[in-house]
């Protein structure tokens, strides 16, 4: 295992209001890390700290081995970050920010020119490379901050809500672009759009009120689903609807029927018992009826629903 970010006890509090409360989490390379929550949860402030922006009113934060707190600008030569908002000097053109960002981060020469243009390609931004960047659309704004965060190749970036403001296929790109980098790399990203999780994401958090309430891969927090293993079937409406209500309800393992429609076709929704499989028992009995089936799938989990169970709670 390569710990590339450890985070212990990490606290923060502005007067009375406690923004991170006592969390704790490791961060291996090669994991791509969402950080799910609802707004005002702490996922920006748990950002700015690891970042270095924020200082933790207790608790350590240590990336590639430095403390942020002793060691600042070894940790901040190993992140990029793109911060909520992509803030950049309006006034600028990508070509000249991106070439100031290249001097900060200490590249030189023929190295400092070929790292700009791969990235330049790499975020799509040849278009508008020479106009001013408050001019820019909400999303060719968002690709900017993106670029500067990547442009001296860190081993460790850290992404405030990465696709906001981008179109379908600007997110597509970001999203490619991600899953391209990850392999070499501790990837942490906020996110409140839970597709993108599945889209990109190993591993995801969930926090809400600065306290960490779930922790796993996306297919084990969509295991937590009421839905998980629940079977949708849809049949001809050729037979009685009480007598298949009934019949479905005798499934081994059916826990619970409930009806979608009983008009044109009769379609259910059916869970089952501690979320067991119990697919092949329904597809057995549907044959067994000779029912005409129009529809069987059985459900992996609803990420949305186990969010909105962990943190309205």
């Amino acid at each position: 295992m390569n710990t590339m970010v450890e985070i212990k006890n990490l606290r923060k509090q502005f007067g009375s209001l406690v923004a991170v409360n006592d969390i704790s989490f490791q961060v291996e390379k090669g994991e791509v890390l969402g950080f799910l929550g609802p707004n005002g949860a702490g996922k920006s402030t748990t950002m700015k700290m690891i970042t270095g922006f924020l200082t933790p009113s207790a608790g350590t934060i240590t990336v590639g081995g430095h403390d942020i707190t002793d060691s600042p600008l070894a940790v901040k030569q190993k992140i990029g970050y793109l911060p909520e908002g992509a803030p950049a000097y309006p006034d600028m053109t990508p070509a000249s920010f991106l070439e100031f960002i290249a001097e900060i981060r200490g590249l030189t020469g023929s190295k400092k020119q070929q790292r700009i243009d791969d990235i330049i390609t790499q975020v799509n931004l040849e278009g508008v490379l020479y106009q001013p960047i408050e001019t820019l659309s909400k999303g060719f704004k968002r690709r900017v901050g993106l670029a500067q965060a990547i442009l001296h190749n860190p081993e460790v970036l850290i992404l405030d809500e990465p696709t906001d403001g981008l179109d379908p296929n600007q997110k597509h790109e970001v999203r490619t672009l991600i899953k391209n980098m990850a392999k070499e790399k501790v990837i942490i990203l906020s996110t409140h759009i839970l597709e993108e999780v599945e889209a990109v994401c190993s591993r995801a958090i969930i926090i809400a009120k600065g306290k960490i309430l779930a922790d796993g891969t996306p297919n084990e927090l969509e295991a937590k689903s009421k839905y998980h293993n629940a079977v949708t079937i849809t049949l001809k409406n050729t037979q009685d609807a009480a007598e298949v209500r009934k019949t479905l309800l005798q499934v081994p393992g059916v826990h619970k029927l409930e009806p979608i429609n009983e008009g044109d076709f009769l379609s259910y929704q059916l869970y089952p018992e501690t979320h067991q499989s119990i697919i092949s028992n329904v597809s057995r009995q549907a044959h067994e009826k000779q029912w005409e089936i129009v529809e069987l799938h059985v459900e992996k989990g609803r990420l949305d629903e186990v969010f909105r169970s962990i943190t309205m709670t």
